[in-house]
């Protein structure tokens, strides 16, 4: 595989490659139980990934004939539409006057998933309205009405902010699990790169007179290495980052769950699971941070036995026999850093 078919596409990507999909459906029905809002994840076409937590019977009237579900699935859009449009939560108010929300999940500003929920009221409306709605979608007009004065009250404040958690859990995941992927895909252009050493050092030592020409394939090779290096290391800062942001979501989160008492019981578990992944994710950023100080050592030591081979002939075998065992290393330490990318 060349290093452009090693790099992760991110517009192949899709939500189910980033986020484990039953984690998020955990997560989705602890927090819709918690809050009392109901919520779905869709892809970027509006097709569920997820199962629908906490539906109302109202909205359940409204899927259950075809004007109604297509008229949801207009003001869906076009609150997903705002939402990637401001790229943040938005709450709007659906066809049938409920107060609903959309919060995007994107990566480096593409969409790969929303999250779609509410379907409460800040205050319930009149009787004639509601009777309205069910003539023109059609279905039963007492049931209706009976179901519209069982929806939850809460204010556009609650909501949005019940919006913005689950905005910033399901956006800290998606950007976790992708900058794994980017480091999955780092690791296995990290080993490429020392196979072609390997091979070029191979050259080196069977042919004297090529000394010069072999030692410029080397440097270039060396600097694909530390380039390499770099943007590892780059990757593991900002999982570091959000390892910290989701400790801090998940103390603040179990602190909210202590003080709601037993309503809070299933926002404890996600929580739970929250300072889990963070504790997690910190530990795998320590043990690839020291993989990467020693392959970087390992090629500065390398930089400097090939300059001596560059200027000293007539040492060019035993130079070799070093830079091999020093290829060894970095090849040990490359392989036990792909293992634990890969196992992540």
């Amino acid at each position: 595989m060349n290093k452009e078919k090693a790099l992760v596409n991110l517009n192949n990507i899709k939500l189910q490659d980033v986020i484990d999909i039953e984690f998020l459906q955990k997560f989705q029905d602890d927090f819709a139980t918690a809050i009392g809002l109901a919520s779905v994840t869709v892809d970027t076409e509006g097709n569920p990934l997820t199962e629908p937590s906490r539906y109302t019977q109202f909205c359940n009237f409204v899927h259950s004939t075809e004007t109604g579900d297509n008229r949801c699935a207009e003001s869906h859009r076009k609150g997903g539409e705002e939402a990637v449009r401001l790229g943040k939560p938005v709450t709007y108010e659906c066809h049938a006057g409920l107060i609903d929300f959309a919060a995007p999940i994107m990566l480096e500003g593409k969409l790969i998933g929303t999250i779609l929920g509410g379907q409460v009221l800040e205050s319930f409306q009149s009787e004639e309205k509601y009777k309205q709605i069910a003539s023109e979608i059609g279905v039963g007009e007492t049931d209706f009405v009976a179901a519209a004065k069982q929806i939850k009250k809460m204010s556009n404040t609650e909501i949005l902010a019940a919006a913005e958690v689950l905005y910033f859990v399901a956006n800290s995941m998606a950007k976790n699990w992708y900058h794994e992927l980017k480091l999955k895909d780092a690791t296995y252009i990290l080993t490429e790169n020392l196979n072609q050493i390997a091979a070029t050092m191979e050259q080196l030592a069977a042919s004297s007179q090529e000394v010069n020409s072999t030692q410029n394939k080397l440097n270039r090779e060396i600097e694909n290495v530390n380039t390499m290096s770099e943007q590892i290391s780059e990757v593991l800062e900002f999982i570091r980052e959000i390892a910290d942001e989701t400790r801090m979501l998940g103390l603040n989160a179990a602190i909210e769950a202590a003080r709601a008492g037993t309503a809070g019981l299933g926002f404890g578990v996600v929580a739970e699971e929250i300072r889990k992944l963070s504790s997690e994710s910190k530990q795998t950023v320590i043990k690839i941070k020291s993989y990467i100080d020693n392959i970087q050592t390992s090629v500065k030591n390398t930089v400097q036995i090939g300059n001596t081979t560059a200027t000293v002939t007539e040492e060019q075998a035993a130079a070799v026999q070093e830079v091999t065992a020093s290829i060894e290393e970095i090849t040990s330490l490359a392989e036990s850093l792909n293992e634990l990318a890969h196992s992540s």
